[in-house]
Formats: structure tokens, sequence, C-alpha cells
């Protein structure tokens, strides 16, 4: 069996050890080979530090952990960039399965930690001389569902909008489309007006900000048009004036740079295309990937 590791960027290199496989008689043979992870050495140095932080915290003993802080940090940021297999990972390092998850999870939470919150990110971006922000919702995919919504015969994570399972992620973005803040995760049959309502920090946060720093959305949040602004909604049976089609024609131009936030978190983050955990810790997940490119590319706004 083999596992096919590898990228066109250049980064850290990793020794792997191939899965042992057997064809008929034949002896147990295995292959080692080298793969690339595309991040730069401080961000590999930058949560390893995290984690040999956390494990002072938790108080852990030396040499009681199969992996060392750094060997952790590889196997989080190959689930992370690679979306590996956990399965993979596991062989990979010669532990478990359940210990690989233990890992990743722990991973997970000290990046989500130091994510940023909204009202600096907000203050930054004012800070910045921005002249407006753009926020856009974004589905993360994800195989787990079966759970009941408020709807009979509807699950709670289903996106009729996208056909598919996932979460509903708010992404706020600087004006070049570089995201500067994610929400928690909402169930992806919420509407985007919805879930930003039920993020009771959200709608607070932009008003206050609204005199130096405009949102800027699209036709998703009419129903918040008193905070974001969002372009003129076509009349049924009847037609925009001619001012009302240059100021969306405006509006769109700049508001559509901001879905190159989403787009660049999923390109950069293989594992953000499809979640196969727990629905409800996506939007950890995404805050600790924010955290990773923040750092990589030396930028918050």
């Amino acid at each position: 069996m083999w596992c096919n590791e590898k990228t066109q960027n250049p980064g850290m290199k990793v020794v792997l050890s191939q899965i042992n496989f057997t064809w008929g008689s034949a002896p147990t043979m295995s292959v080692t080979y080298t793969a690339t992870l595309p991040v730069r050495d401080e961000t590999m140095d930058f949560l390893a530090g995290l984690l040999t932080a956390e494990r002072a915290r938790r108080g852990t003993r030396q040499r009681t952990r199969s992996l060392s802080c750094h060997e952790q940090a590889v196997l989080v940021l190959r689930w992370f960039h690679d979306g590996t297999r956990m399965g993979q990972l596991a062989v990979d390092n010669a532990i478990s399965v359940s210990t690989g998850y233990d890992y990743l999870h722990e991973g997970v939470d000290v990046l989500a930690a130091r994510s940023p919150g909204l009202h600096g990110a907000l203050l930054a971006a004012k800070a910045a001389g921005y002249s407006h922000v753009a926020i856009d919702g974004t589905l993360i995919e994800t195989d787990r569902c079966c759970t009941p919504g408020p709807t009979p015969g509807v699950d709670l994570w289903w996106s009729g909008k996208h056909a598919q399972h996932g979460g509903n992620i708010q992404v706020i973005t600087a004006p070049d489309g570089w995201p500067i803040w994610t929400s928690d995760v909402r169930p992806g049959r919420e509407h985007d007006t919805t879930a930003v309502r039920a993020h009771a920090e959200i709608l607070p946060a932009l008003t206050t900000t609204a005199a130096d720093l405009r949102t800027l959305g699209d036709l998703g949040y009419e129903g918040e048009a008193g905070t974001i602004t969002v372009a003129f909604k076509k009349p049924k049976d009847g037609r925009l004036t001619l001012h009302q089609q240059q100021l969306n024609h405006a509006h769109n131009a700049v508001r559509a740079i901001a879905e190159r936030g989403n787009a660049l978190l999923k390109s950069t983050f293989k594992a953000l295309r499809n979640v196969s955990l727990c629905p409800w810790q996506i939007g950890r997940i995404v805050a600790a990937a924010l955290v990773l490119l923040h750092f990589d590319h030396a930028r918050t706004t």
C-alpha cells in the first residue's frame, strides 16, 4: 500500500515510514521515503513550542509520551495541510489511532486558543487604515450527519444550498481578501443571516465600528442590511434603476474579493475540504488553521 505524500511547494522535509505490506508468501516489506510539508521551519517550531508549553501546564512527566513535541507538531501539520488519514499518521508514528486523535485534538486546541477575537481583529483592521472589511459564509463539508433538525426529515447539518452536509463558518476579511477572523460553527442548514444572528458578538461588534469601518456582504445578509452593506435586490416584477445598477456593480466588484479568504483557507489546508470529526469541532479547527496561516505568512491583517 502506497501513501502519496508530496507537494509542489518547498518546505519542511519529513522522513516517513511506509505501511508494511505482504504479497502472497513474500516477506513483509517496508519502504521509507521523504515528504515535504509546505510550511516554514519557524511554523513547525512555533507549534512545537505551544505543545511544549501545554505539556508543562498539564504537568506531563518527561519520557511518558509516545511522541516528542516536534513529532506531534509534524503529525498535526500533516493532518491540516495534506489531509492525511489518521490511520496513516498512526502507522507512520507507530502509535494507535486513538492516541493519534488525542495528539491531534491537543494540537488543534493549543492553536485555536491563539485565534484572534472579533473585537481585536476589527480594531486592528481600523488601525491598518482599511475603509471596510467584508463578511462571507462558507460551508466546511463533513461526512458526519444523521442529526435530526428542527424540520422533520431534514438533517441538522444538511445545506440545501450546497446539497451537502457541513458547518457554516462566517469569515471576515481585509479589503484584499485576507482572512482576519473566523466564527464558531453553525449547522449547515442555517442561512448566513441566521448564522450571523446566532453569534451574539458579530452584529454588535460590526455596529460599533460601522462609523469608521464599513462591512460589506452579499445578498445573503439582506436581513441585516442596517449593519452590513449589501447590494440592491431586484424587486419582484420590477427593475433596478440605472443608479442602483451602477452601485451594485461597484459594490460587487469590491465585495467579491472576500471570496478569496474562504478559498485561501481551503486551498492551503486540505483538512478543511471535508472534516470527518464531530461537526461541532469545525469552528475550532478553522480557527486553528487561521492561526497557522497568519503565522506562516507573518500577517494578521
